[in-house]
């Protein structure tokens, strides 16, 4: 902390940030003020870190795009895939979610005068009686075209790495993906293995959920095989994307290694994270 709280304003950012949540960093220092300021150290590594995952996540996202695009010869292939091909009813909710999503955004945007205009093609027949203000909107929102770059961008990293899952393996991995990590010694569980290991980091960042130990070094590893093999098969650290990532991962690794000197100097070993 950049600046020294007294003891009335430990208590106050103490229930703040809950007791719950600061316990087990209190029950390793012995200190609230101590317990806050491990706890604001651990949430700069997240942040590091969650930059780092969002230009995995952009990169893996337009390398697939790309790719199914080539594969099934259309440029609407997200939300209406030629058949036979079909998505199965998870990665098909995620798809109508995004492209309401991506419609609310656009809706959002509206003046009030073409959010009213909408209302024509809504309601051709009039406008029902007693009709929420919730359900108004979404049958406005209903009207609005969206191009697939939109919906493609509300799409969350559950879907991308959901295609590399098994059920997915001889339609999407066999016939088209595998290209999207060409090299040929590794296998699509390898692919899941270390997509999922990504995911579960993002999702607990962004509900700003601490990532240390063994978890960070995995996903650390994770980043790095992603790197190191998405859209060829590279040297470690002689990829483009590691490349570009480089400056970050440092930032990282050095905030990671300072973040296990400071639980050391708590518990007396760097294995003995709360």
């Amino acid at each position: 902390m950049s600046r020294e709280l007294n003891d009335t304003e430990v208590a106050t950012i103490t229930i703040f940030l809950s007791v719950e949540r600061l316990t087990a960093y209190t029950q390793l220092t012995g200190s609230n003020r101590e317990a806050i300021a491990l706890h604001q150290q651990v949430l700069q590594v997240g942040t590091s870190l969650m930059a780092v995952i969002a230009v995995v996540e952009i990169a893996l996202r337009n390398a697939v795009c790309e790719r199914l695009s080539q594969h099934f010869g259309s440029p609407d292939w997200l939300r209406n895939p030629p058949a036979p091909f079909s998505w199965r009813r998870s990665e098909g909710g995620k798809v109508l979610d995004a492209e309401k999503s991506a419609r609310r955004a656009a809706y959002s945007k509206l003046s009030q005068a073409e959010k009213h205009a909408l209302d024509a093609l809504a309601f051709p027949a009039g406008r029902p009686p007693n009709l929420s203000h919730s359900d108004r909107a979404k049958a406005r929102q209903a009207q609005i075209p969206v191009s697939n770059g939109k919906v493609i961008a509300e799409v969350t990293m559950y879907f991308w790495k959901r295609l590399f899952s098994e059920d997915y393996e001889e339609t999407l991995w066999k016939t088209s993906l595998r290209r999207v990590f060409p090299n040929k010694k590794l296998r699509r569980a390898d692919v899941a293995l270390q997509l999922e290991r990504i995911y579960q980091t993002r999702n607990r960042l962004a509900h700003h959920e601490p990532v240390y130990g063994r978890r960070l070094a995995e996903t650390l590893t994770a980043i790095q095989f992603v790197a190191a093999n998405l859209g060829g098969a590279y040297a470690p650290g002689e990829s483009p994307l590691a490349k570009l990532l480089e400056d970050d991962m440092e930032r990282v690794k050095e905030q990671a290694a300072a973040l296990a000197t400071r639980f050391a100097s708590f518990s007396g070993t760097t294995g003995s994270h709360p």
